[in-house]
Parts: C-alpha cells; structure tokens; sequence
C-alpha cells in the first residue's frame, strides 16, 4: 500500500501524486540569473503566483507585504545602475581568488527577464502592537520572506524561473521605486519564463560552494549534539535520502 497510515484517506492528507508534486518544486526551484525569454507572462499565471504569496503565514495575520509589479525598462534600468555600483563594491570585498570568481558571476536578469517584482514589509500595518511580535520585532520581516518563498515555488510550478537581486543599497531601490522610508523592500525578484532550469545552484557549478550534508545541520535537544543515544533512526533516514532530491531531477 502507499501509505499504511489508518487516517490517510482523510481529507487533509495529500496522496502520492500531490505530495510528489510538491517535492519536485522544491527541489527543482533555481535562483535564476540567465536564460530569460521575452514571452510575456499570462496575466492569469501571474494573478496565481501572487495569491499563492498572499496565501504565507503572517505574524498576528497582519499581512505586512506588497508587491511591486516592474515592467517598465526605464525602471529597471535604474534599478540595475544600483545593482551595478553595489556589485563593483562587493567584489572588492573577497579574496583576489574568491573576487577573480566572483566577477565571472552572473548575479541578476533585471534586464533581460519581462518583469520585475519587489516585495516589501509595511512594519505599521495593523499598528505598533501585533500579537506574536511583541518580543521578537522581526517577525513581520520574516513573514515577508515567507511570502517570497511561496512566490518562488509557486512560480516554479508555472514553469517560470525567478532570480533573487540582493547585492543592492535599499536607499537605491527605495529611490528607483519610489518605496516610502517607513517600507522596508525585503526582495527584488527578476520573473519570466527561461529556456532551460539548470540541474544544480548556479554557484555549486561554478565552483563558489558545495550543499552541506544534512547530517552535520541536524542536532538533538541541545546546540551542536548530534549524536544522542537514540539518533540512529533519523540519521539512518537522513543518510538513505541523500539521493533523495535526485528523484526529481
């Protein structure tokens, strides 16, 4: 039998096929930088992506994210004479071998991807006081990015890549967008359909760094004890998944 768990033909659990699907979006999402194509994106496919985002969870459901639609190139090139000043500088910060490789990195598609998201955090948006941020400030800032990683996946079913633009100054971006001082932009995403996905991380290609193997991540009931008298059944699992995201792939 599939699944030997008495409940699982229960509404709330998800069958082979649907929790496959899942898995294969994960582990086949890229943070795309190249192999943008100018087709359009269908207003349709679009409006799914951003629900699925407006769907993440939210400190206090205070739903602290916009999302800013580009797809005026005058804008984007703005934003790109910020990415490159911010990009010369960061060079400049590694290594001579590490900035020699880091040179030869594309980093962005502001340009050649058809459209360009940027999804902010409103940090006022149900008021000083949320429940659930009332000692962990950042929580509305992390709920943000929760809605960016429904975006990517969902994106990524769609058959649409998306690339992440970090290396830029916010004065800069809030400046080529018009984003008010009291909203932080928490990621500028480039969007569009792309020729190819690329099988590994762009970065684990080139060399910059390899995926860390699960085990060393994973610890028990204290930091930094990974190796409890009743581990054995975890870390037996977790080495037999290792070929796990291959399945996919």
């Amino acid at each position: 039998m599939e699944n030997q768990n008495p409940n699982a033909q229960t509404s709330h659990y998800f069958n082979k096929s649907e929790r496959d699907g899942l898995y294969k979006t994960i582990f086949n999402r890229r943070d795309v930088r190249s192999q943008f194509k100018a087709e359009p994106i269908p207003e349709e496919v679009l409006s799914r992506v951003l629900y699925a985002a407006h769907h993440a969870p939210s400190v206090g459901f205070m739903q602290p994210w916009n999302f800013l639609v580009i797809r005026d190139q005058k804008v984007k090139s703005a934003v790109h004479q910020g990415f490159k000043k911010a990009n010369e500088a960061a060079a400049d910060m590694f290594e001579p071998k590490k900035s020699k490789l880091y040179r030869k990195l594309k980093l962005e598609g502001i340009l050649e991807s058809p459209l360009n998201i940027c999804i902010t955090c409103d940090r006022s948006r149900t008021g000083s006081v949320v429940l659930g941020r009332t000692t962990n400030k950042e929580m509305d800032l992390f709920s943000t990015v929760c809605a960016v990683q429904n975006f990517w996946l969902a994106a990524r079913a769609e058959g649409l890549g998306v690339g992440w633009v970090s290396i830029i100054e916010q004065d800069d971006l809030r400046s080529a967008l018009n984003i008010p001082e009291d909203i932080v932009p928490i990621a500028y995403l480039c969007v569009g359909y792309v020729s190819q996905f690329n099988s590994e991380p762009d970065l684990k290609s080139a060399g910059w760094l390899n995926r860390m193997p699960i085990e060393e991540l994973v610890f028990f009931d204290q930091w930094g004890n990974n190796e409890p008298d009743d581990k054995a059944p975890l870390t037996q699992a977790l080495h037999q998944h290792r070929t796990f995201p291959q399945k996919w792939k």
